[in-house]
């Protein structure tokens, strides 16, 4: 078995036929402040960093990879490791699986392969994430790949009502 992949998925690099994919989920405003996005993406600009992503972790200090299905080769998501710290030896973790695939565990699948992928082979001390609190499907996902909350900070999104407090919650390498 490779390093990023089970009996069941695969987390892949991008690719050029990922166009279509990544500006749908890109450009769902119901999913902006969770990633911070704050106005729509072009084919134009998707385009471009899909050309980018060949640069690895250390230049770019993020790295896209999607998840796909191994029976049918079909991508149902994406994970991503964001703000990468080499010095400091963490990185941030966030997930998207389309709605169509949600709730059949191919989260939690994805979460560990990159867990391991993180701990094993980047040799990072720490993976973390932020979750807003009202979340709860997010905090269960991490809870169950081992993360602990370790924090809540207070009005950290701006959201359409106002502000979200966020958890932060952390998975340490020991």
């Amino acid at each position: 078995m490779k390093l990023l992949e089970n009996t069941t998925i695969c987390l892949r690099p991008l690719e050029p036929e990922d166009l279509e994919l990544l500006y749908k989920w890109e450009n769902d405003a119901s999913l902006w402040t969770l990633g911070g996005t704050v106005s729509p993406y072009s084919y134009y600009i998707l385009k471009e960093y899909i050309a980018e992503s060949y640069k690895d972790i250390y230049e770019q200090k993020q790295q896209r990879l999607m998840i796909t299905l191994n029976e049918s080769g079909k991508t149902i998501g994406m994970i991503d490791l964001y703000d990468f710290d080499p010095h400091n030896s963490r990185a941030g973790v966030g997930i998207l699986i389309d709605t169509d695939f949600q709730g059949k565990g191919y989260a939690g699948q994805a979460v560990k392969l990159i867990i391991d992928y993180s701990f094993s082979f980047l040799k990072l001390h720490q993976l973390y994430v932020h979750i807003p609190t009202d979340n709860i499907t997010s905090k269960k996902l991490f809870t169950s790949c081992g993360f602990k909350e370790s924090g809540i900070v207070k009005d950290w999104n701006s959201v359409s009502e106002g502000f979200s407090d966020v958890c932060i919650m952390q998975l340490i390498n020991s």
